[in-house]
């Protein structure tokens, strides 16, 4: 530790983590030590740097999302503009009224005003938020369906991020599971056949990671509605993605909206904050305000509520939608929203700048919303193409070794760095990463 290079490790990592790497690389070192292996003092410390590098790059960084996929899990989901985070660094660093109420000078309801807004976005009678959407659905089966019966289509038994399944999350919860239908057909018939005098919930999951088409039927969620209200037995309608704005126009593809769920009459809809809202981790409530009440007097809902800067981030993203300038302010619909023209400029522009090297093209390329959400809906894109002379392997690793990776894809034996959802201020950094690269391989 007190060698000059293992002790310039502590300005990058704190001491006792890099004392810990120090231990160990001399634990494997005794291994391989005894297995005949030459150890030399310049290669134990040449391992130890590298595993301190390897060790520094699982923190948090900024990445360049040159995917093509927008809403990118891997990358953070929804990405949050500047802008934005100047607004609520004015109400998150040091103290705020997250639960006081300045009038009364009395403790107050957490997230009130995020509440109160989301209600008046989506035109339901009370709203709420917890951490994220699968935080949500399971307080809404405990709560409203512990030790009961969720009926729900097989052909929503969906399987969502990191392999978490609809199934595990309502047997968890206390529900117990009936599913109904095949995997391709779905009636009305098979939904009130099911219900008995110990059903809970009627539960409808959209489909908002996968497509079905050919010989299918599915149950509208307005006939579920009308079948509920008949045996008097709560609908919730599990959106996933969730979005408060008709997408026909910017993407090509129309996804079911929030207000469209409540005006079809869903007691409860939920849906998740840092997809198609464009926001922060967080899992939304809307719908009956008796069961939203309900909901948040389950002693889980403390376990999973938001914490301060979900609901700063949450408010200001809701007064957008609610002032109409949202295209404009919210940076995953200004992404979205620019043309395949506009990406065309910009994507000629990189290549001049960096000498139109050989081997180097911009094409046309399709890029995805991700995050779950609109499948079937590929929005058309740019992409600087490396040719198959660049081995695209090679490429991927050399980028992604930078300060700040940008990670491509690699498609029919060629590396692409689509420009769907590289920010304007980040584009001088991607041109000199490129010549950067480039020059590698001449070498």
């Amino acid at each position: 530790l007190q060698t000059k290079k293992i002790s310039a490790l502590s300005k990058q990592l704190p001491r006792p983590i890099v004392a810990q790497i120090v231990k160990d690389v001399i634990a494997q070192s005794k291994k391989d030590f005894k297995t005949n292996k030459t150890i030399t003092i310049e290669k134990l410390v040449e391992q130890i740097i590298t595993s301190a590098k390897e060790t520094k790059r699982n923190e948090i960084t900024k990445v360049i999302n040159a995917t093509g996929v927008v809403v990118h899990t891997n990358l953070g989901r929804a990405p949050l503009s500047d802008e934005l985070f100047d607004e609520i660094r004015k109400t998150t660093v040091g103290f705020g009224n997250i639960e006081f109420d300045l009038h009364s000078g009395k403790r107050g309801k957490r997230g009130e005003a995020c509440e109160n807004y989301l209600s008046e976005l989506s035109q339901a009678e009370s709203a709420t938020v917890v951490n994220n959407c699968a935080a949500a659905l399971f307080l809404i089966l405990n709560t409203l369906a512990n030790k009961k019966q969720v009926i729900i289509s097989r052909s929503e038994l969906v399987q969502i991020g990191g392999g978490f399944r609809i199934p595990d999350i309502l047997k968890k919860s206390g529900s117990k599971l009936t599913e109904i239908g095949s995997t391709n057909i779905t009636t009305l018939k098979d939904y009130e056949n099911a219900i008995t005098d110990k059903t809970g919930i009627i539960l409808k999951v959209h489909q908002s990671n996968f497509v079905q088409k050919g010989f299918v039927e599915q149950v509208s969620l307005k006939e579920l509605v009308v079948l509920g209200e008949k045996y008097s037995i709560p609908v919730v309608n599990d959106l996933g993605s969730g979005v408060f704005v008709l997408t026909k126009k910017i993407l090509g593809y129309a996804e079911p909206t929030v207000q469209m769920s409540v005006r079809d009459g869903a007691d409860i809809t939920c849906f998740s904050g840092d997809k198609l809202l464009g926001g922060s981790q967080a899992g939304l409530l809307v719908g009956n305000k008796e069961m939203i009440k309900k909901i948040k007097k389950n002693p889980l809902f403390r376990t999973m509520r938001a914490d301060k800067i979900v609901f700063a981030v949450l408010e200001k993203l809701l007064m957008y939608y609610l002032d109409n300038s949202w295209q404009e302010k919210i940076k995953l619909w200004n992404m979205l929203s620019v043309s395949e023209s506009e990406l065309y400029k910009r994507g000629k522009a990189i290549q001049k700048n960096i000498g139109s090297p050989d081997g180097l093209s911009v094409e046309a390329t399709k890029s995805f919303v991700g995050g779950g959400a609109l499948p079937e809906s590929d929005i058309p894109s740019v992409g600087i193409i490396f040719s198959n002379k660049y081995n695209p392997n090679r490429l991927m690793k050399l980028f992604r070794d930078l300060e700040y990776p940008i990670i491509g894809r690699i498609d029919n034996d060629r590396f692409i760095i689509d420009i769907k959802a590289i920010e304007k201020s980040d584009i001088t950094y991607l041109e000199q990463s490129i010549k950067k690269i480039l020059n590698k391989f001449s070498c």
